[in-house]
């Protein structure tokens, strides 16, 4: 592609991560467009956002895929980075339509299938020797006597992975169910739930929940990261909201090992439990995309959204690999879901928090450690907007 493409497309949401790509991409000079399906969406309000282009939500995917496609084929962008669950299966799916255009690093289409089936996940996994719960389709499971975690088969639910799916019906399938032992589930309300038959897998009790995040280059690791997760946005785990920086040789050992058994091509973020038994690293999960705690990464020095601009654009050379340890950042908005998630929520496996306790916590946690996703001196209006963005919805919910 001609250097004049100087331009680079974000897909942005509710989540901090595309506003780290923003303004890590912004604050280097790179001409940064978001595309978001809200231009209320506190990146908009970002210093280091050149522009935003409103596109369908992507649960319109057909809609969405060609409000990316339109973005590929303007004459001043040079690559789309992929950050919503929806972004790298578009950009794998219709490679050759947005090859024409612009420049990508995402895995072929039957390598995603690999990652996004948890079950085929699990079996290479295994293949590589490679610790991941035992994990069985839900029509295969006899045996309920164990702690066991109900989960969906694919996250993405679309045409290419399931027969009766057309690429209009895609939707995503985040159900969690825990299972306590002697419980049998009724299996057909659970697959009519999750729009799929699911898979289970047994329970690991955590020692800690970790993030692996890697670039590589047609199987080669051009920049790997990790962090320990201090706090989910649920109590019980999920995506990290307060993270450290850490450097665990049998962690990195693990997502290598996985990575280039599936040969890996893109942006990866695995997440692992350490098993407190026996102290394996554990495969939770793998998304081929930009993650919710980026922010923690780019601070420590291991600028993913400048190594993919470089990756994208023939310069995988000048990628200075490394990050420094102890680095630690919050999602604030994550911080309030977690509180929500000690309110409402309940699991036979993990002991819920008493509310003031976590309060604070949280509070405390805040002010000795001063270090946010969104909130920056020199940038303050996308966390106004995010504040504003909440106190309306709250008093419509309150009016509705």
């Amino acid at each position: 592609m001609s250097d004049e493409r100087d331009a680079v497309v974000v897909t942005a949401s509710r989540y901090p991560h595309g506003y780290t790509s923003v303004r890590s991409l912004g604050s280097k000079g790179v001409y940064t467009i978001a595309a978001v399906d809200d231009t209320d969406l506190s990146v908009t309000a970002s210093r280091y956002c050149d522009e935003s282009v409103l596109v369908p939500p992507p649960s319109n995917l057909p809609a969405y895929r060609d409000a990316l496609l339109g973005l590929a084929a303007r004459p001043d962008v040079r690559t789309i980075i992929p950050h919503r669950p929806h972004d790298t299966y578009i950009l794998s799916r219709d490679y050759e339509a947005f090859d024409r255009h612009i420049d990508l690093v995402v895995p072929p289409m039957e390598t995603l299938r690999n990652v996004h089936d948890r079950k085929r996940l699990a079996e290479i996994a295994t293949d590589a020797g490679v610790a991941i719960p035992e994990t069985q389709l839900l029509s295969e499971v006899e045996d309920w006597s164990d702690n066991r975690i109900v989960k969906s088969r694919y996250n993405l639910l679309t045409d290419a992975y399931l027969e009766e799916f057309e690429l209009e019906d895609s939707k995503i399938a985040k159900s969690v169910e825990h299972i306590a032992p002697g419980e049998t589930p009724d299996v057909d309300a659970l697959i009519e739930k999750m729009g799929h038959e699911p898979i289970v897998q047994e329970y690991v009790e955590g020692a800690g929940e970790y993030v692996f995040g890697a670039l590589y280059e047609h199987g080669e690791a051009l920049g790997t990261f990790q962090h320990r997760q201090l706090r989910g946005d649920s109590y019980t785990g999920s995506g990290g909201v307060y993270r450290e920086s850490v450097h665990i040789p049998e962690l990195e050992e693990a997502g290598l090992a996985i990575l280039d058994e599936l040969e890996w091509h893109g942006l990866a973020c695995i997440e692992y439990i350490e098993d407190a038994e026996t102290g394996e690293f554990s495969i939770v999960e793998i998304n081929p995309r930009m993650w919710q705690s980026l922010a923690c990464a780019v601070k420590a020095g291991a600028d993913f959204p400048a190594w993919y601009w470089l990756a994208a654009t023939g310069r995988s050379e000048l990628i200075e690999p490394g990050y420094e340890t102890g680095v630690s950042t919050h999602y604030l908005y994550g911080e309030l879901e977690h509180l929500v998630s000690v309110a409402r929520e309940e699991s036979p496996f993990v002991e819920r928090p008493s509310l003031a306790g976590r309060t604070g916590e949280i509070a405390r946690s805040c002010v000795e450690d001063r270090s946010f996703d969104v909130l920056h001196r020199d940038d303050p209006m996308p966390i106004v907007r995010q504040v504003r963005n909440e106190i309306e919805d709250a008093v419509g919910r309150r009016l509705g």
